[in-house]
C-alpha cells in the first residue's frame, strides 16, 4: 500500500492505494470516495460486548471503518471533518495520544482506546484523548495548520485544550485554568489549558473549533 497527502495545507485529503488483500482503518465517516474493488466494514476497536457498548456511548476510536481491497487493487480517499492539514506519523512500538477528532486513519495493527478528563468535562472544555499504540502508520488531522514543539527533559509548555492535536506518551500533562481567579478567567476569555512537561514531542493546531463556534453564535437565527 502507499499513501499520498494532497491539497495541503488547507482542505487536505489522504489518498490510500491498496493492493488486493490489503486493509486500512479510518475514522468512521472520513471516506470521501473509493474504488468499487474496495470493501467497507464498520468495526469496533474495543473487545467484545463491553467494547461495543463503550463505542455506542460515544468514544472516538472504538467505531471505525475498515477498508479492504477484495476484488483487486483500489484506492480510498479520506477527508477530515474540519478544514486543515494532515500529518503522517510512523510508530515503532510507541504510544501517541491525540485529541478527540484528530485521529484520521491508521494501520489495522495499531490499538485504539479512549479516555476523558473529568475536570475538562465538568468545565465544558471536553478533553477527550485517543490512545494509539503499536507499530504502523498513523495519520492525524487538524483544524488549521500544525506545528511541532519538542520538549527537553523537565521543560514546560502550555497549550489551550482546544489547540491540542497530539503528544508522545513520554510527555506528562496537567489540566488547569488559564488565568488565576474567576474575574481573570472571564475577562481573558480563556478556559482550561494543558501544561506539558518533557521530554517528548507535541503537536499543536493553529485554529480552535470551539472558538469558531462562539464566533458564529451572534449570527445564528433566534427562535
Amino acid at each position: 500500500m502507499n499513501f499520498k497527502i494532497e491539497n495541503e495545507p488547507v482542505f487536505t485529503i489522504l489518498r490510500v492505494n491498496l493492493e488486493k488483500g490489503e486493509s486500512y482503518r479510518a475514522e468512521a465517516g472520513a471516506m470521501m470516495s473509493m474504488s468499487p474493488s474496495i470493501q467497507l466494514e464498520a468495526k469496533t476497536t474495543g473487545k467484545g460486548l463491553f467494547g461495543t457498548l463503550k463505542a455506542a456511548v460515544g468514544g472516538e476510536g472504538f467505531f471505525a471503518s475498515l477498508f479492504t481491497a477484495v476484488d483487486g487493487p483500489g484506492e480510498v480517499v479520506l477527508g477530515p471533518a474540519s478544514p486543515g492539514d494532515i500529518l503522517k506519523m510512523e510508530l515503532s512500538n510507541q504510544t501517541i495520544y491525540t485529541q478527540a477528532g484528530a485521529y484520521l486513519a491508521g494501520s489495522p495493527e495499531l490499538e485504539l482506546s479512549t479516555k476523558g478528563s473529568a475536570k475538562a468535562l465538568f468545565s465544558g472544555e471536553g478533553l477527550f484523548l485517543s490512545k494509539i499504540s503499536g507499530t504502523g502508520t498513523l495519520f492525524v488531522n487538524s483544524y488549521g495548520a500544525i506545528f511541532m514543539k519538542e520538549l527537553a527533559p523537565g521543560e514546560r509548555y502550555i497549550v489551550d485544550t482546544g489547540h491540542i492535536v497530539a503528544f508522545e506518551e513520554s510527555v506528562n500533562y496537567t489540566i488547569k485554568k488559564a488565568a488565576k481567579g474567576l474575574f481573570s478567567t472571564v475577562a481573558s476569555g480563556e478556559g482550561l489549558v494543558c501544561e506539558y512537561v518533557g521530554p517528548g514531542k507535541l503537536w499543536v493546531q493553529t485554529r480552535n473549533v470551539g472558538a469558531l463556534a462562539k464566533l458564529l453564535i451572534p449570527f445564528l437565527p433566534k427562535s
